[in-house]
């Protein structure tokens, strides 16, 4: 499998976790298409600090919709585009809902799709960034006749362009910090290439100076209590880093830091090892 390949596979896929809710099922299949298109613009500007419950629901169903029911999905996609005026908003529908639905159902409602780009030139802009995400390559070629691929990306490249480019080398770690804390919290629409460079950051980090990533951390706890957050953080760097090179300083911080000892526990890490028992040793430790 490709790298593209692969990374079609897991943008497309239905979200991992517990089907949604039957009685929320439900009430959102109830719902008229204008209703349920303003339930999913309004999640898209729910940032991760705000995220509770009934929102990571709501995306699950938002989620699955493609797959399910391929119909009322383009209807949604119609009605958000009709609705709708953030740009921001309307391209998060090709973060995954249209891309899904043209690379699951894109034969079954290929005409609809090319009379929908044909009639509305909002919907050939939108169709410019997801078109492509099918195997079937004459399908591919079709849409590609009527999708505005260079009015989209075009869009996209405005879109993440920064305000302000941040030279992160330059940074202290009690800045890395706070800017760690401002892009996660932001709502995915709201990210920019700022955000991919944090990523990139990061990675390098890690391979480069794991110290600097507990560093990091350590500050970001000082500024930060907001549990989805604070679950990222524990999800991401932290156990992004947790190595041979790391195992004797995450033990000296989380004896000595029971906020951090508390984020430990939220590492994942399976891995038959040497490490693990330490690990669990920390966990235990928490209880």
């Amino acid at each position: 499998m490709s790298f593209i390949d692969d990374a079609k596979h897991w943008a497309l896929m239905p979200m991992p976790g517990p089907e949604t809710p039957e009685e929320t099922q439900k009430q959102f299949d109830a719902m008229p298409v204008e209703e349920l298109a303003s339930v999913w613009c309004a999640l898209q500007r729910v940032g991760l600090r705000d995220r509770t419950e009934g929102t990571w629901t709501a995306t699950l169903y938002f989620d699955r919709l493609p797959h399910d029911n391929p119909e009322r999905a383009f209807d949604l996609v119609r009605a958000v585009l009709a609705s709708e005026s953030d740009r921001s908003v309307l391209m998060q529908l090709d973060n995954k809902l249209l891309p899904s639905l043209i690379n699951a159902h894109g034969a079954a409602l290929a005409d609809r799709i090319e009379a929908e780009a044909h009639t509305h030139t909002c919907f050939a802009w939108l169709l410019g960034g997801a078109y492509w995400w099918t195997d079937d390559e004459a399908l591919k070629a079709r849409l590609g006749q009527v999708a505005d691929e260079q009015g989209w990306r075009a869009a996209d490249e405005a879109r993440r362009a920064p305000a302000q480019k941040i030279d992160l080398a330059t940074l202290s770690t009690s800045e890395l910090a706070k800017l760690w804390v401002a892009q996660h919290a932001l709502a995915e629409k709201d990210r920019d290439d700022t955000f991919s460079a944090l990523d990139d950051y990061e990675h390098d980090l890690r391979g480069n100076d794991p110290d600097a990533v507990i560093d990091v951390i350590l500050e970001i706890l000082k500024i930060e209590t907001n549990p989805n957050l604070l679950s990222l953080l524990a999800a991401g760097p932290l156990e992004d880093v947790v190595g041979p090179a790391t195992i004797d300083r995450i033990e000296r911080e989380a004896a000595a830091d029971p906020r951090f000892r508390e984020l430990v526990c939220g590492v994942w890490y399976f891995e038959e090892d040497e490490i693990k028992p330490r690990l669990d040793a920390i966990m235990q430790g928490n209880s």
